[in-house]
């Protein structure tokens, strides 16, 4: 073989590869829109009146994970299977931000955290590596940090629009997700990073706590809450 054939040779290969890789990114452009959508209608929980309007936005954004699982069945069949994570950079972070849409979604709807499994069946894919396409651990937990930070936006906002009680369901909630996170050995830069960011989510809501303790209105979300009861 010649030179320039073994270089015609390489650039079919070349040619054959963005093709795939151009593929990957019409879908995920889709799909980015789609997490846009849902995003859109999850901000809605932090306006006033959003409050009485969760389990309705939870639904409605369930419809629209069914979409997503369509979505994710055409980026299957874009690309070799066992090519994984040649391709992942492409879909790394809508499918992070599709990680903490149904993590939030589940927080609202129970207020605990949803496990990789459930996250992998809402999203229509696989939560072990060996089965295909796949919810890798790293993007599961870098969704779960963005949740982190959504929920501390949550409790600022709990209390503007007279809330006292989920600030401190989410103080409870946040401090438990911190303790899990110092199990892990994180030796991901960018996730360690993110990991980081934790600490401030913390320190900003044990704030929303201390103001309504000064205030003495976590008395009256304690009292409130165990009259609900």
């Amino acid at each position: 073989m010649s030179v320039s054939e073994m270089f015609i040779a390489l650039q079919g290969v070349l040619t054959a590869d963005q093709d795939i890789r151009e593929e990957i990114r019409k879908v995920v452009q889709v799909m980015e829109q789609t997490a846009r959508e849902i995003l859109t209608l999850l901000q809605g929980v932090h306006q006033g009146a959003g409050f009485q309007d969760i389990p309705k936005k939870c639904q409605k954004a369930r419809e629209h994970f069914s979409t997503v699982r369509t979505q994710m069945e055409s980026l299957k069949t874009k690309f070799p299977a066992d090519q994984y994570y040649r391709f992942h950079e492409h879909w790394r972070f809508v499918l992070q931000r599709l990680v903490f849409l149904a993590a939030f979604v589940v927080y609202l709807e129970s207020e605990a955290l949803v496990t990789r499994e459930a996250v992998a069946e809402i999203l229509g894919i696989e939560a072990d590596r060996e089965r295909g396409f796949h919810l890798d651990i790293e993007d599961y937990l870098s969704g779960v940090l963005t949740l982190a930070s959504e929920l501390a936006r949550l409790a600022v906002n709990s209390v503007t629009a007279g809330d006292y009680s989920r600030p401190l369901r989410i103080s409870t909630f946040i401090n438990e997700l911190d303790s899990g996170f110092r199990l892990l050995n994180l030796k991901n830069d960018s996730l360690r990073k993110r990991y980081d960011g934790l600490k401030y989510d913390v320190k900003k809501i044990e704030e929303v706590v201390y103001d309504l303790s000064i205030r003495g209105l976590n008395k009256e979300a304690t009292a409130a809450a165990g009259a609900e009861k």
